[in-house]
Order: C-alpha cells, then structure tokens, then sequence
C-alpha cells in the first residue's frame, strides 16, 4: 500500500508538472507495483486525467469497484445449469418453451424451437461469457445465431413479428411481439462479439435493422406495445430494452418512440399515492413495479451524475439533491427537469417497492415473469449505478439456488413453466456480473 500510495503522488506531482506523457512513461515504470486496473486506467487517461485522478483519490468512484465478484456457490449452479441447457438444444439449433396449451409438457425435447425462447437462452450463453468464436459453448451459440438469422431474414417484411408460431408460453403469458423483442435484444448484444467477421456482423445488423423496425410499428398509443399477453407490461419493459440497447450501439431509433416508451412505464408508478397499476401487469405489483425501475434507470443515472457534478464543481452545494429545481439552476429546461426528476424518483421508489417481501412473491408462486421480473430490478439498478444492487444480487441469487432443480434446471410453477426459459432468464441473473460494464455504457 505504501508502494502504491508512493507512486499516486510521483503521478499527481508529474502530471503538475510535465503533463500527461511523462505520466504514460511512469506509469510502465511502476506496472508491476500498481493493480491492473489502475495502471490501465492511468495509460488510458491522456485526455482524461482530471476525471482519472478524482477518481484514484476517492472524489469519484470507479466502475471497477462497481463490479461484484460471483459466488462460488453461484458459479457452481451456473456450470450445472449450462450442461443442462446445451443438452436441451434442438437440431434446428433453437430452443423452445412449448405451447401455452400443454405446459404439462417439461421435456425440452418434446416441443418446437420458438424464436424469444431460442434468443433468451442465446442471451444467457452470451453474458456466460461464450461467444461464436470461444467459450465451451461456442458451437451451441452459432446454431442458435442462424436459427434467429433465418428466422428475420425469412419474416416478410409487413409483418409485426418473426415467426409465424402462435400459441407458446412467451407468446400468451408475455405478448405477441415478444419473439421480435428479445430477437432483437440478442443481436444487439452480439455486435461487440463478432468484430473478427465483417460478413456475418454486416447480417445480423441488417436484422437488427429489421427488427428494430417491426418493435417501433407495434408501439400502441399510450406508449406501450401491441400485442399484449397476460403479463403485457413485461413485453413492453422487454422492448424498451430493445430500444435502448440498440441506439447504444449506433441503430437509428425513433427517440419519440423511446420517449413515449419510457413515460408509459413511469407512469405505472404514481410518486403522489405510491399506487402501482397493474392493469397491464395481471394484476401483479411486481411485474410492473420492476417494469418503471428498469425503463427509468438510464435517465435517473444521468440526472443523479448531472447533480453529483455540479455539486463537485460548486453549482450545488454538497447535500443538495436531485430535484427539478436544482436541474433547472444547472441549466436544464423546465420540461427536461421535470422528465429527468420524475425518472429518478420512479427509479428509486421502484426498486425499493420491487424488493419487498411481499412484492417479490409475484402471483404467489414462481414462474418465468417473476424470473423475468427480477432481472429487470437487478438491470435497472446497475443501469442507474445504484450500489444496493449487490445487496439485490445476494437476495436473489439465494432464492434461486434453493429453487434449481437436481438435474441444474429451474422450471416455473404457474404461467411460464417452460425448464428451458425458465433456466434463461436465471442465468441471466445469476451472471449479470459479467455484463456490469455493458449495462453501465447504456
């Protein structure tokens, strides 16, 4: 520690000095001394110092030490869980939940692959860390990237979704746009992993493009998304997601679009009463609850960092609070203040509501939309970089790892029981750790 404490003050006194490049130079000299992370975040600082040293001296917190290390407990039930789900894999190279009509029907090999189910599972072996070129499960991942491939580039293009399946779990319980939704969610995710192949990314942004372009049609008026199911807010949660992701990643999305999306999901809380509504949630709190904290997590992150720099730079003083008010003293308009403020405290009463006993019992019992539920909570809360959400992880992951299954994987008790959809959306939360620093970027 003195070593290192030693070597921070050699830098500050270099930078004051003799600028950035004699700090490049010191910072190689000391590599060996000094923690991965913070000899690779001195190199990268050369047009960031400031920003850089506020945060080795503790002004500002680093989005290393955002990062919460996975269990070994949960490691082992991811490993165990993984084998199940490759063993599930169809030929096809898809994966499916069964028909919303038989979901007596548990054996993953006794139903036909569907698209939001085959995109899911995709999901959860991308955040396990494989991907089409590495990782145990790398040849599972490429039979499911063609499956979805085909299964956009055959959609025509009129139509609202990607398959002309009707009936399955995700289909009734979720909305009838849901295979479109997560579809499109998967390969926005992939993007970052198939650089080393300019053909096959140049396909599958042609598809995001497509699918991008099916969600926008299906917006309903109110900002929601047509096609509803049981559970209709979480499609629409799931949407925004879409969205968000893929104009993080450079795809031409409507902004009114997103706009409307996300005053529709912070409407579902009222800040005056604390009433949820659920009209669109099967009457369930938690469906909708973790729906508001989600959508609103990307602008309560920028109107809480927007006030912590003010209040850092002496707009503010050092206990204001993220407020309308004080939005508008740094220069936000009236109507922007109010949007960034009402999404901040949405999000904050969110995630309080969605972690309570009570709340996270969902329907009663656990299904696919408690899973689904879950994650957004936990997504939500990393996307607004609210520290709690390591409190959230340990929760949950404790609630889950009593549940699995002895054969590695979980399986609903109501609504979405599909084992295979059911062990997706799990591993999605179990391994969210590997995504902190993608979930942050949004």
């Amino acid at each position: 520690m003195k070593l290192k404490k030693r070597s921070l003050v050699i830098i500050l006194l270099l930078v004051l000095t003799t600028g950035v490049t004699m700090v490049a130079a010191y910072t190689m000299m000391i590599k060996s001394t000094t923690t991965p992370k913070l000899a690779q975040t001195t190199t990268d600082s050369l047009q960031k110092s400031a920003c850089v040293f506020k945060t080795i001296f503790g002004e500002e917190s680093s989005d290393s030490n955002f990062i919460y290390k996975t269990p070994a407990k949960v490691q082992s039930a991811i490993t165990e869980a993984m084998e199940w789900m490759a063993k599930a894999q169809l030929p096809d190279g898809g994966w499916g939940s069964g028909s919303h009509y038989h979901q007596e029907i548990m054996d993953p090999h006794e139903v036909k692959a569907d698209p939001a189910t085959t995109a899911i599972v995709s999901m959860s072996l991308l955040r396990c860390q494989n991907t089409p070129t590495s990782g145990q499960y790398a040849a599972n991942l490429n039979k499911a990237v063609n499956f979805l491939l085909l299964a956009v580039e055959n959609s025509p293009d009129e139509s609202p979704n990607i398959t002309d399946m009707q009936g399955t779990q995700p289909q009734i319980k979720l909305g009838g746009s849901i295979d479109v939704i997560l579809t499109s969610q998967f390969l926005t995710n992939l993007l970052d992993d198939i650089d080393n192949n300019p053909n096959l990314k140049s396909r599958v942004k042609k598809c995001i493009n497509k699918c991008v372009a099916k969600i926008q049609k299906s917006q309903d008026v109110n900002g929601s998304f047509k096609s509803s199911g049981w559970a209709g807010v979480l499609q629409s949660s799931l949407a925004n997601n879409a969205l968000e992701t893929a104009q993080e990643k450079g795809v031409n999305v409507d902004t009114m679009v997103l706009a409307k999306s996300r005053d529709y999901q912070k409407g579902n809380l009222d800040l005056t009463t604390g009433n949820v509504k659920t009209d669109m949630g099967a009457g369930v709190m938690l469906y909708s609850i973790s729906s508001s904290g989600r959508a609103s997590a990307k602008e309560a992150k920028v109107a809480k960092e927007e006030i912590e720099q003010a209040k850092n730079t002496g707009k503010l003083a050092k206990d204001d609070t993220v407020t309308a008010a004080n939005l508008q003293k740094i220069g936000y308009s009236y109507s922007a203040a109010n949007k960034y403020a009402t999404a901040y405290n949405v999000n904050q009463s969110s995630k309080q509501i969605a972690q309570r006993d009570d709340v996270m019992n969902g329907f009663g019992s656990n299904g696919g939309e408690e899973f689904l539920s879950y994650l957004q909570t936990g997504e939500g809360m990393i996307v607004s970089k609210d520290n709690d959400w390591k409190k959230w992880y340990d929760n949950v992951s404790g609630k889950l790892l009593k549940i699995q299954n002895n054969n590695g994987s979980w399986n609903g008790h109501h609504c979405i029981t599909s084992p295979v959809f059911c062990t997706a959306t799990c591993l999605l939360i179990l391994s969210v750790n590997n995504d902190v620093e993608h979930l942050l970027q949004l």
